[in-house]
């Protein structure tokens, strides 16, 4: 397994690393685009349960998860106190050493943050980023064409959680 097969959400109140999950999401994005809500999340909960522990306790904020990365759409717990965030790289090695570093600073400073690395390089366009790695942390640029300090991404985390908490 690469480390691109691992894509990290929120699953209730913290942040959880799924196996596989933007293969599943490509996978049923026709199929199942105009499906009912129940039915995407028992399928999304059955293919992605295959390679990932879900425990019987926490399926229902699983599913929501799962639902919530399908539609593109933010998780209202989150959006009220998680911090959103975007590595923006075809995954040559510094992009994949920002994400790395940033999931250190998470993990160190115990921030709750939802974080997706973006590879698709018309994706990346969209954003208007003339470089990579790009960083984006609630949906501003931070950083372009390089890797910040540990002390900066800290700085930049922290300021991000605590405008979060005031809104």
């Amino acid at each position: 397994m690469s480390q691109d097969d691992v894509t990290q959400i929120r699953v209730g109140d913290s942040p959880i690393g799924i196996m596989g999950l933007k293969t599943v999401l490509e996978d049923m994005a026709e199929e199942f685009e105009d499906r009912p809500d129940s039915e995407l999340r028992e399928e999304l909960l059955n293919r992605l349960g295959k390679r990932n522990y879900i425990p019987e306790t926490a399926r229902e904020d699983y599913e929501k998860a799962f639902l919530r990365k399908f539609l593109g759409k933010p998780y209202e717990e989150e959006a009220s106190d998680g911090v959103e965030i975007k590595v923006l790289g075809p995954g040559c090695v510094q992009c994949d050493r920002l994400e790395q570093e940033l999931m250190q600073v998470m993990a160190e400073t115990e921030i709750m943050a939802d974080i997706e690395h973006v590879r698709d390089i018309k994706e990346i366009g969209r954003y208007g980023v003339m470089g990579t790695p790009a960083l984006l942390i609630n949906g501003q640029v931070k950083s372009v064409g390089k890797v910040p300090t540990r002390s900066q991404l800290k700085a930049w985390l922290t300021e991000a959680k605590g405008a979060r908490l005031k809104a």
